[in-house]
């Protein structure tokens, strides 16, 4: 890791904390904004530990930007948890019918950036 892309890391880390931190729920109430604050710094401690040893500069930038990503959603919709996608569930089925396998290959090529790793940590 690149000391650029180290210090970007950390900065990420210190802003999650510091939106936990000041974080308010929509609900405006104390224990579900206790509760909402508690869940973002579990939730980031989780994916930053277990992300520590990453060192592929592609799956570094693909971390970064599912960060940035669940940044953003969780700051703009007031929400702290990943929103759920929504696929019917032979929605994603080709024409000439593959087998079950290729169905969940397209199931996790269609995953939005910021659902990747609360899929494997859930």
């Amino acid at each position: 890791m690149t000391p650029a892309t180290r210090q970007e890391v950390l900065g990420l880390y210190r802003k999650v904390l510091q939106i936990a931190k000041n974080w308010q729920s929509a609900s405006g109430q104390i224990e579900e904004t206790m509760r909402e604050k508690e869940y973002i710094r579990n939730e980031a401690r989780t994916l930053f530990r277990k992300n520590k040893n990453v060192t592929d500069p592609k799956l570094i930038k693909q971390c970064i930007e599912e960060c940035e990503a669940r940044i953003e959603i969780g700051l703009h919709y007031n929400i702290p948890y990943p929103r759920p996608i929504h696929l019917p569930p032979m929605g994603l089925a080709h024409k000439q019918g593959r087998t079950l396998r290729h169905q969940e290959k397209l199931r996790k090529i269609s995953t939005p950036i910021y659902l990747k790793s609360h899929d494997e940590v859930s």
